[in-house]
């Protein structure tokens, strides 16, 4: 089955390679959607994919790379398209 998250990711998630470790992890997934730094410090990501994909991209983001201090993984259903592959913002 397949569904749309939009997460979103605090701590000290932005300069440590976050987004680009979060595109690589989803290329491996399969998912769709981008990853994106926001003005307040988070970083918010949009997954299109397989459930069971999207839980195992949900756990790797609680963790994130090396540099990450994630604090909270916040996630909601959404009904956003996503265009094929997966970008940075």
């Amino acid at each position: 089955m397949e569904a749309c998250l939009k997460f979103r990711i605090e701590g000290r998630v932005q300069g440590v390679w976050f987004r680009e470790s979060t595109r690589r992890q989803a290329e491996r997934l399969g998912l769709s959607g981008y990853a994106i730094n926001k003005a307040d410090g988070s970083v918010e990501v949009l997954a299109r994919g397989a459930t069971d994909d999207l839980a195992r991209l949900q756990d790797w983001l609680h963790q994130g790379p090396p540099l990450a201090e994630v604090r909270a993984v916040k996630a909601e259903e959404c009904d956003q398209d996503c265009p094929p592959g997966f970008t940075t913002g």
